[in-house]
């Protein structure tokens, strides 16, 4: 299974108050609002903790196909930031999934997959042979031979993302 979430750093300027009070404190864990609040650049730091909130998050609505809003509930840890690369873990009812997050000037682009060794064949695919089932949750139909694969979508301002696990 795999999940994606991409923000547009010029459009979360436009949509997206974070500062205003009680904003970090409704979407955030304790934990996650010290990350926040001790990282060189703090808004920085929310758009890589929401987007691995997001990225889980497809994950878990696929795996129980009912829609909750639960930021609080997905708990994020960061295992690695340098370079422009973080890698972490989401858990959200003891389920563990593994995120690399790809931070650049204008984007933030997070993957998040249940294998972390899947997060080296994650591969962007092109927006064909898309079907929703009647949850919304999006599958690549392969016609070859007949079979829906896991996708993700996801799109934010100027930037999307459609991504899935390439086999072996």
């Amino acid at each position: 299974m795999i999940g994606n979430d991409v923000i547009d750093l010029r459009q979360s300027l436009i949509e997206s108050n974070w500062r205003r009070r009680g904003f970090i404190e409704k979407l955030f864990t304790d934990a996650e609002q010290r990350l926040i609040n001790n990282y060189h650049d703090p808004e920085i730091m929310l758009w890589i903790l929401w987007s691995m909130k997001e990225a889980a998050y497809k994950i878990y609505h696929r795996q129980i196909q009912i829609r909750a809003y639960i930021p609080k509930k997905l708990s994020c840890s960061i295992i690695t930031l340098d370079k422009g690369i973080a890698k972490g873990i989401v858990i959200c009812s003891e389920n563990k999934y593994y995120t690399k997050t790809l931070i650049d000037t204008e984007k933030i682009h997070t993957t998040a997959v249940l294998n972390p060794e899947n997060l080296n064949r994650i591969i962007e695919i092109e927006k064909k042979g898309i079907v929703k089932n009647e949850n919304g949750v999006p599958y690549l139909a392969v016609f070859s031979n007949n079979t829906l694969k896991d996708i993700s979508i996801s799109h934010h301002g100027r930037f999307e993302h459609m991504v899935t696990i390439k086999e072996n």
